[in-house]
């Protein structure tokens, strides 16, 4: 039996206990109907989750100018997009969920936005990879924030019936930053060249720099406008009652120490771990490196790359992928080890098997979204003939619609299978819309003109993106409200790993082999879509009975939850 909170301050890396009244979840805010403070939270962290993908997206449209300045290759561009953004998103995105836990979520979010956004900008003063690399890892950092605050605050400001609708309230946000980061890129890109076409431009900049700084500078004003929104109170749509962290940024110092390599073993030592999870820690490592070494020659092989020069080093961009892959999977084994050690709760709520699936799968499905929207552009502009701005304006406001119009429909229509059918009926929706999203997938990057591309992409477009916010309701739904934010941010480091970060390296790795042939690697990624239904179908079957065993799951061991 551990300490009562009421008496002993939580251990660092570890959540406060919450004390459940068995009656008051069911007597939770019988009242459906969104609030005034309800509705501007939506908008608020809408527009978060639109400037985190204008400031993340933004390098899709403009990788054909950057490589050409910067003389990089595809699997180079995915590296910065996916590979390097996903090392510090994925580390950091934990001790900040965990700040998300306990500390004012607002603030945190506000700040870090206003964080990611001046690293946005410092991508306009790039000369070389470096740099840039520089501006996707503080972008990254600054991001990891965004996803466990923004669920978080909304899950706390909006009836349960209702957050379906919220969910998809940022499905919109994604959309519209999606959009905006095509098209305000390539505009502002194409009309800064077009205007100092004969030189002279100011600071010597490029096109590609400009749009960097015009995408950084909306993100300040909004960060002070979330600094100002008042914080929810947390658990009290749900009915439990959530003790304040007495020491919030000492447990985020602890997650971060528990979870990075080297510092991690320190943890252990001081948590007094037994023999057991030391050599799950060690033997779990050296099978991470030798996974890694084998995909390092295997990939080697299949596709061979000059070095990556980063002053007197130089890198082989397939030992830097890889390092960044196991780097993340064993943080993602420190992580789950902290959890045991030192709140067991969450360990024994994590590790819920319909929770892990939801995870992997979608981690898996990441993969292919983030190479579709790396790789598509491109293909119109290589294949179709189109410029820049012209892929802006037609392809960015066209997915930004389109993911609009999904995420209206989704989020909704998840709400209403819900109250149908339970969570069964969202389930069947995200089988529906990844189990056929395949065939279009691989029909639309067929076409052979430009308008059978976008008549197809339309089509294929609208079905892909109901699965998301039914996905995220179903996972936050297997989660107490003071372990929304960890266990999302776990979510984003398996996703990161599998989705961002292996999506648009595998892409990039699979066109650079084929002559450029980005459409084909498109079609290649589509490969583990037959997984991804086998794990849906697995979660169909259980999901009920693991979330009606979740607070006996948290109570495990007689702790307080």
């Amino acid at each position: 039996m551990s300490d009562s909170p009421s008496t002993t301050p939580p251990a660092a890396g570890s959540a406060p206990g919450v004390p459940l009244s068995p009656a008051a979840p069911g007597e939770a805010k019988a009242d459906n109907r969104i609030s005034r403070y309800g509705w501007h939270a939506i908008i608020l962290m809408s527009s978060a989750q639109m400037m985190s993908l204008l400031d993340r997206q933004i390098l899709s449209i403009l990788a054909n100018d950057i490589r050409n300045d910067l003389g990089i290759g595809d699997a180079e561009m995915g590296l910065l997009y996916g590979t390097v953004f996903a090392l510090f998103y994925a580390l950091f995105s934990l001790p900040l969920g965990r700040l998300v836990d306990g500390w004012t979520r607002t603030k945190l979010l506000a700040i870090c936005l206003a964080g990611w956004s001046f690293f946005a900008g410092l991508a306009a003063f790039a000369q070389g990879f470096t740099l840039l690399a520089i501006s996707r890892l503080g972008v990254g950092v600054g991001e990891a924030a965004t996803q466990p605050a923004a669920n978080s605050i909304l899950f706390d400001s909006l009836p349960k019936s209702r957050r379906g609708l919220a969910m998809g309230g940022l499905g919109v946000g994604l959309a519209l930053g999606l959009g905006l980061s095509m098209a305000l890129g390539g505009i502002a890109a194409e009309w800064w060249d077009l205007r100092y076409a004969d030189g002279g431009a100011p600071l010597g900049f490029r096109g590609w720099q400009f749009a960097f700084i015009v995408a950084a500078l909306p993100g300040f004003p909004l960060a002070w406008l979330i600094y100002k929104l008042r914080e929810p109170e947390r658990g009290a749509m749900d009915g439990i009652t959530t003790k304040k962290d007495p020491a919030p940024f000492r447990a985020s110092a602890g997650v971060l120490g528990a979870v990075t390599p080297g510092t991690n073993w320190m943890n252990l030592w001081r948590r007094d771990a037994g023999a057991r999870q030391w050599a799950i820690n060690l033997i779990g490592l050296a099978v991470i490196l030798g996974f890694c070494a084998l995909m390092v020659n295997l990939t080697s092989t299949y596709s061979p790359r000059p070095a990556l020069d980063f002053g007197a080093v130089s890198l082989s961009p397939h030992v830097l992928q890889w390092g960044v892959f196991g780097f993340g999977a064993f943080v993602v084994l420190n992580l789950f080890q902290n959890f045991r050690l030192t709140d067991k709760p969450t360990f024994n709520v994590v590790l819920n098997p319909s929770l892990l699936m939801i995870m992997v799968l979608g981690g898996l499905q990441t993969a292919i979204n983030y190479g579709v929207m790396f790789a598509s552009p491109q293909i119109l502009i290589r294949q179709f003939g189109l410029s820049m701005a012209d892929v802006g304006l037609q392809f960015g406001l066209l997915s930004a619609l389109l993911a609009t119009i999904g995420a209206l429909v989704a989020g909704p229509l998840a709400d209403w299978l819900h109250a149908r059918m339970g969570a069964k009926g969202m389930i069947i929706l995200v089988i529906l819309s990844l189990g056929i999203s395949p065939f279009f997938g691989i029909w639309t990057y067929s076409a052979e003109t430009l308008t059978e591309f976008y008549v197809r992409y339309t089509i294929y477009s609208l079905i892909l993106t109901l699965w998301l916010p039914p996905t995220y309701t179903l996972l936050l739904g297997l989660a107490l409200p003071r372990m929304r934010g960890i266990i999302f941010s776990t979510y984003l480091v398996i996703m990161t790993l599998l989705g961002q970060g292996l999506g648009p390296y595998f892409v990039g790795i699979i066109s650079d082999q084929n002559g450029g042939d980005l459409a084909q690697a498109l079609i290649t990624l589509n490969l583990v879509c037959p997984f991804i239904v086998v794990l849906l179908l697995i979660v169909l079957s259980r999901y009920k009975k693991d979330e009606a065993g979740m607070l006996d799951r948290a109570r495990r061991g007689g702790e307080e939850v």
